[in-house]
């Protein structure tokens, strides 16, 4: 039996996982519920109750002695409570004290998703050694969380390197944050192909009409599509290299299902960032693909745990 692991649970408007991970970053145990995500309160915690409790019912969980959780945002790490926008049941929820009840009184660390994601990649992926690094996550909306002085760098609500509300459109259409011209609003998925099917771009025989479908349209020369990944790239450009002017990051990791679109996203976004990041100290930011892949919230969520204990 292992000792000295955690449990590690992340939570999305999707599906909800919880694996056992050890001081390796290898995950011994996992679990999965779908998050019953338009349910009320009680029923979300149910399927967390679940997924805590198939990995209680391993041998190895004698070995737990943490919880980290890296859930959707808004969290507050100083409460204990999370109001993931995707999760509507969950408004000011006591996320910390219903984990720690369910698991016997352990201690329980909460960060934002970007946050783990960002400890994932500093422990196992494209960050590992950097001192500075902002890391993002790129999906159904934008994500990200900080690594500054070669340590995690949460901020006391855990929501610190929220990149995608940063307003890089000052006229921008309204984001459902209540600001308005975000980098979430230009670059998630859903705007981006939003964005071509407003230009005239329609999806292929496959009948897909997602950025996926927009990045395949643009790698095979779409004008409209490619256009649509070039406007997300530079509201990204503009998030990144303001972050970079403001704390003098060495390195942006991009990872997200829309980071899977490749040079179709990459090839722009340095150029982009070539135009908006021209201070001397900023120059020679690197962009480079997230390495941790669809285990990151949860190596990440562990990850946090090990980096904040005793801060």
């Amino acid at each position: 039996m292992h000792q000295d692991l955690v449990a590690a649970l992340d939570i999305g408007g999707t599906k909800i996982a919880g694996a056992l991970v050890d001081s390796t970053g290898g995950l011994l145990v996992r679990a999965q519920r779908p998050t019953p995500s338009r349910a009320p309160a009680e029923q979300v915690m149910g399927a967390l109750a679940e997924v805590l409790a198939q990995l209680a019912a391993s041998p190895e969980w004698p070995g737990v002695r943490a919880v980290g959780i890296g859930s959707a945002g808004p969290v507050d790490a100083k409460a204990g409570t999370v109001s993931p926008v995707n999760i509507p049941g969950w408004r000011d929820f006591p996320l910390v004290g219903h984990v720690r009840e369910c698991t016997g009184g352990l201690p329980v660390t909460l960060v934002g998703d970007g946050v783990a994601m960002a400890a994932a990649e500093h422990w196992q992926g494209a960050a590992r050694g950097r001192a500075g690094a902002l890391c993002m996550v790129v999906s159904t909306g934008v994500g990200g969380g900080l690594v500054l002085g070669g340590e995690l760098h949460p901020g006391p609500s855990g929501n610190a390197g929220h990149i995608g509300h940063i307003s890089v459109d000052l006229d921008g259409d309204s984001c459902p944050c209540g600001g308005r011209g975000c980098v979430e609003r230009i670059a998630s998925g859903p705007n981006i192909a939003r964005r071509a099917l407003e230009g005239g771009w329609r999806p292929g025989p496959d009948g897909d009409g997602s950025a996926a479908g927009v990045a395949a349209a643009a790698a095979a020369g779409d004008p409209v599509a490619l256009a649509s990944f070039e406007r997300a790239a530079r509201a990204l450009a503009a998030g990144i290299a303001a972050t970079a002017t403001l704390v003098e990051i060495e390195i942006a990791v991009v990872g997200g299902g829309v980071a899977k679109a490749g040079e179709v996203l990459f090839t722009p976004l340095r150029r982009a960032l070539a135009e908006f990041a021209t201070l001397s100290f900023v120059q020679g930011l690197e962009v480079a693909p997230a390495q941790t892949g669809t285990d990151a919230g949860l190596v990440g969520a562990a990850a946090a745990c090990w980096n904040l204990e005793g801060r």
